[in-house]
């Protein structure tokens, strides 16, 4: 499993102790979701960069009130923070997204021309056609689609080289992870990659057949994607940088 983003739980908390939302300054009030973590040795917040959502986190067995007293100390650095995130860009007519690291700009019709789909990429455009109310839609399709198309391309060779058997690929719209691997052999994917460089898919794809060798983080996992990709680290740290900004689209 690839997580790149926390997965948000809501805790309920005694009425006396409800966590105020932030303010921005624009006046919009960000609420704050609790998680408790048995993994957790400290007190975290974490950003959801692709709405704005704030998560704290605590340590199982530290009282809330000493969470509430980090979370106050940390709310100016907060608003700050959440004031400077960029805002997402919606899939309409003339908006620039990027594909497979080449800015390009959305262009919507009503009809295509004879012979055509209703979704072509060029190497300056995206051009989606139908009814203004499908173009969304349409636009998540077509990219998924090639989304699959390179990642299975991928894949297949990837368990070629460790003799592993996949049995089936799929392309979904996931809110904590990348890319996750079954033991049975059923790979899934974000179709957000395709919004990253072809290196970054390849190093994902590489990332998930070496689960079928082995099902955790360890060492000998690591080999595996070494073996597979052995540029895997640049990468790697592509998606630590860049990839709360791959979901700010459609």
């Amino acid at each position: 499993m690839f997580k790149f983003i926390p997965q948000f739980r809501n805790e309920t908390l005694p009425r006396q102790a409800a966590i105020p939302p932030l303010v921005l300054p624009s006046g919009e009030a960000v609420p704050v979701g609790l998680r408790r973590s048995k993994r957790a040795i400290r007190t975290a917040i974490r950003i959801r960069s692709q709405d704005a959502a704030v998560e704290l986190v605590l340590p199982e067995r530290l009282p809330l009130k000493a969470g509430l007293q980090f979370l106050d100390s940390r709310r100016d650095w907060l608003i700050a923070r959440l004031s400077c995130l960029e805002s997402s860009v919606p899939f309409v007519e003339g908006a620039v997204i990027p594909v497979l690291g080449r800015n390009r700009i959305l262009r919507t019709g009503p009809k295509p021309e004879p012979g055509m789909g209703p979704f072509r990429i060029t190497d300056e455009a995206i051009e989606v056609f139908g009814r203004p109310e499908h173009i969304a839609r349409r636009t998540r399709d077509g990219l998924s689609g090639l989304a699959g198309q390179i990642l299975r391309g991928h894949v297949d060779q990837f368990a070629r080289k460790i003799n592993r058997t996949v049995i089936k690929v799929t392309i979904t719209n996931p809110t904590s992870r990348w890319g996750s691997c079954s033991r049975d052999g059923r790979l899934r994917f974000s179709w957000r990659l395709i919004l990253a460089p072809e290196s970054v898919l390849a190093y994902v794809a590489a990332h998930e057949v070496a689960h079928l060798a082995q099902m955790n983080h360890s060492p000998a996992f690591w080999r595996v994607v070494a073996e597979l990709y052995p540029a895997y680290e640049s990468e790697r740290q592509w998606l630590k940088r860049n990839g709360a900004r791959l979901l700010r689209y459609g």
